[in-house]
């Protein structure tokens, strides 16, 4: 027992000096946990209040204490003093010093988090400055198409146009056909891009900034990832998130890597952090906890199929992980059905004019060339039908480079479109290597060219500029039925043109869904490209002439007879169909060889085309019928068939009698000077009337005084356009009307008498009908087409011309 006792006595003995030697060193580190006491906030208010009520101050309470003064200081400045003297400061004060002490766990996890902070600051600083060539090396320029070089993004040389973003994806609104067309006046056809304007739009940053989660959508082309790459340099060069580390991957590069290293891995990698910091300081890890990434995921559409899985789940993984970052991931519409419930979804919007002028004013300046832009700017204001292209990015650029060479779009309009097409079918991918799934590749080119024009024809001729899904899928069934080795199962059928339908829109963007479960062309100008490319085809001409006095198929035969070898026949054709709309009316045969008689009483000694002469008296009776949106139109059949139109009242031996024509058509300009659609046009007719008209009263002063002491007031009124332009659109605008009125008023009175045809609403109508249908016939003449010389001299002599003169002149 004695052995026992004495080995129980020697352990607890070891015991005690264990404890004693253990807190004597803790105490000789200087890291004892209670070693000192620092007064929370509260702590302090309380303590002075306790001093105030004992009438001491703190060197009062120093002396009492029989200590300096400055640990007093230290104690109220919420500053760590020495645990005995806080405990006995706390007496002094009758306070309990657990209730005024500060929690020591609070303070060691807030010293351990400012000095983590400290050390994730340190980093992310030495990272933005270690990585911001690399950055501005992937994401400071852009070299897409045929470009010779990179252009900067940003800058003051940028080309980088701000984005718009729908909040709301197109695709997804529960909207009916009807509900789509509201906007568009169909009988008149007015040119529509089909672009949701009715949609709200905010700039692109204001999004990033308004969601830290956002997976951006858009078309093939529509400026994503070149958004993505201007927020990475808004990042490095502290314009955005100054304090963050912009992290740019291309998804697909990341799919492909080998060994698929997870994101954080792949992360590290891209980032390499410097090594002067150590690894044993902070990890990236620990800043993307911290929420110091604005993690940028490019092209998930690209990824290929076998790998988007893993890639989404990833993307998945680390976005729930390190949540407290900035992530936004662009995608084609269309392309993934997967969605990421954390992340909001919104829509790259299609530019609208201001900033496809902005472009454009970006993009030749860069070019050294800024006066080109405003010749851009002009032609595209001047063609509709390519202005809707360069809503797209990608096809804006394609258009500046084309515009670039030459200082002007193709004539051949047909060309310019077919150009574009090959971009978005198949150059947009090719070049950046990016390979598309298996069910709409196994068509060939030729084939998918051959499946969209179908589609536009079959949709175009039922006026179905909005379709819905099933009747699109109809046609894709129907077309890829009589393919070689296609599954005649009608089930087989049903889903292979779903996907076919779903590869369209997402691989190259020519169809596109505007609402749950209604599609449309991308741009009306690829429909009526493909309904022309459908009619060549199949040399459906007869059935296309039945549409000549249609002004929504117009685009339609430009395009043909673009894509034609020669057009003699198909002309003739049409001069033949015009001709008749007038045959069986006696009255407007009698109308027209008035025409014919009238323009060659004013050219005794013509300079002028007859056929421009009749066109200039046309406009009268058919002007009640004109909007405001078309008036141009009424001139543009003279000034189309001769420029010189208005210049043979120099040589009019009655002035007079063309002093009220004159009148009206200043008025009738005037109607459509300033409106959007039309000021190109009018812009330079405006001056070319008042020339002409400021020569006819000229005349007529002196070939009758008596109207002198009238007219001469009014012509001293007109502005000289010539010599400042700025007053003339003001002279324009403000005053042109009562003075056009008030030579409306002596004209009447003393020119020639207009003849007045009577004529019903139903000849008037077929009148314009008539009127349209030679403007066309013209247009077409005047395009890019190949027609003899003797075909085009044919119809130009026969133009506007009564049956019975047609007659007369090939029997002669």
């Amino acid at each position: 027992m004695t052995g026992l006792a004495g080995c129980v006595t020697y352990v607890h003995a070891v015991d005690e000096f264990c404890s004693v030697w253990l807190k004597w060193a803790k105490v000789c580190d200087g890291i004892m946990v209670e070693r000192s006491l620092q007064a929370s906030l509260k702590g302090i208010k309380a303590a002075e209040t306790a001093l105030i009520g004992l009438s001491l101050n703190q060197q009062q309470l120093a002396v009492r204490l029989g200590i300096t003064r400055q640990p007093i200081s230290k104690f109220f400045n919420q500053k760590p003093i020495d645990r005995n003297l806080f405990v006995q400061i706390c007496q002094v004060l009758n306070l309990e010093w657990q209730d005024i002490a500060e929690d020591q766990d609070a303070v060691v996890n807030q010293q351990s988090e400012q000095n983590l902070d400290t050390q994730i600051d340190a980093l992310v600083q030495a990272i933005r400055e270690k990585i911001r060539p690399l950055i501005q090396e992937r994401c400071g320029t852009m070299r897409v198409l045929d470009m010779e070089q990179p252009i900067k993004l940003t800058g003051e040389q940028g080309i980088y146009t701000n984005v718009n973003i729908l909040e709301k994806i197109t695709g997804r609104r529960r909207l009916e056909i009807a509900e789509l067309l509201q906007h568009y006046d169909l009988e008149e056809f007015d040119r529509f891009g089909l672009s949701p304007v009715t949609e709200k739009r905010v700039p692109g940053l204001e999004a990033v900034r308004q969601f830290s989660k956002l997976m951006v959508l858009g078309k093939p082309g529509a400026g994503k990832s070149t958004f993505l790459k201007y927020l990475a340099m808004q990042c490095i060069e502290g314009h955005f998130l100054p304090d963050h580390v912009p992290v740019f991957i291309t998804l697909k590069d990341f799919a492909e890597t080998k060994g698929h290293p997870d994101l954080l891995n792949y992360i590290d990698r891209l980032i390499a952090m410097p090594s002067s910091l150590g690894r044993d300081v902070v990890s990236i890890q620990e800043m993307m906890r911290a929420g110091r990434g604005l993690i940028l995921l490019d092209g998930l559409d690209e990824v290929r199929e076998e790998d988007t899985a893993r890639v989404i789940r990833q993307i998945r993984e680390f976005s729930d992980s390190f949540s407290a970052n900035q992530f936004v991931i662009t995608c084609r519409i269309a392309a993934k059905e997967y969605t990421f419930e954390r992340f909001a979804e919104v829509e790259v919007a299609d530019f609208d004019q201001e900033q496809i002028a902005t472009f454009a004013t970006n993009w030749f300046r860069v070019k050294n060339d800024p006066v080109k832009a405003d010749r851009f700017i002009q032609k595209l204001e001047e063609n509709k039908s390519i202005q809707e292209l360069a809503t797209s990015p990608l096809l804006l650029t394609l258009l500046c480079l084309m515009f670039g060479e030459s200082a002007n779009f193709p004539a051949n309009r047909s060309e310019l479109y077919k150009e574009g097409l090959d971009v978005l079918l198949k150059k947009w991918d090719a070049k950046r290597n990016i390979e598309r799934d298996q069910i709409y590749k196994n068509l060939s080119l030729q084939r998918k060219e051959d499946l969209l024009s179908q589609i536009a024809l079959t949709t175009f001729e039922n006026k179905d500029y909005f379709f819905k899904q099933k009747t699109v899928e109809a046609i894709i069934a129907d077309f890829i039925r009589n393919l070689h080795n296609q599954d005649p199962n009608p089930e087989v059928l049903k889903l292979d043109s779903e996907a076919v339908l779903k590869s369209i829109e997402a691989q190259h963007g020519l169809l596109v869904e505007r609402a749950k479960g209604i599609y449309s062309f991308s741009h009306l100008t690829f429909q009526e490209y493909f309904a022309a490319r459908e009619i060549v085809a199949n040399s459906a001409y007869p059935n296309l002439i039945q549409h000549n006095t249609e002004r929504r198929w117009r685009e339609v035969f430009l395009l043909t007879v673009g894509m034609m070898r020669t057009v003699d026949d198909f002309v003739q054709l049409m001069k033949r169909e015009t001709d008749r709309l007038l045959s069986r009316s006696k009255k407007l045969q009698d109308f027209l060889a008035w025409l014919n008689w009238k323009s060659f009483l004013d050219l005794e000694q013509p300079f002028c085309k007859p056929a421009a002469i009749r066109a200039f008296y046309l406009i009268r009776p058919i002007l009640v019928l004109a909007r405001a949106n078309d008036l141009s139109r009424l001139f543009a059949l003279a000034f189309a068939l001769d420029h010189n139109v208005f210049d043979f009242v120099l040589e009019s031996p009655r002035p007079t009698d063309l002093i009220l024509e004159l009148a009206n058509a200043i008025d009738a300009a005037h109607e459509m000077t300033f409106t959007s659609t039309e000021f190109a046009f009018t812009s330079v007719l405006a001056p070319e009337l008042i020339r002409g008209l400021s020569l006819a009263i000229t005349l007529t002063i002196e070939v009758n005084p008596l109207l002198q002491s009238l007219l001469q007031p009014l012509k001293d009124q007109l502005p000289n356009y010539g010599s400042n332009k700025e007053n003339f659109e003001e002279w324009w605008r403000i005053s042109c009307r009562s003075w056009t009125e008030q030579l409306r008023v002596v004209t009447v009175k003393y020119c020639s008498k207009w003849y007045d045809w009577h004529l019903n609403e139903g000849q008037k109508e077929l009148l314009r009908q008539y009127y349209d249908a030679n403007l066309l016939l013209v247009d077409c003449l005047n395009s890019d087409c190949y027609v003899s010389r003797e075909v085009r001299a044919e119809i130009e002599e026969t133009l506007l011309l009564p049956m019975a003169e047609i007659e007369k002149r090939k029997r002669a």
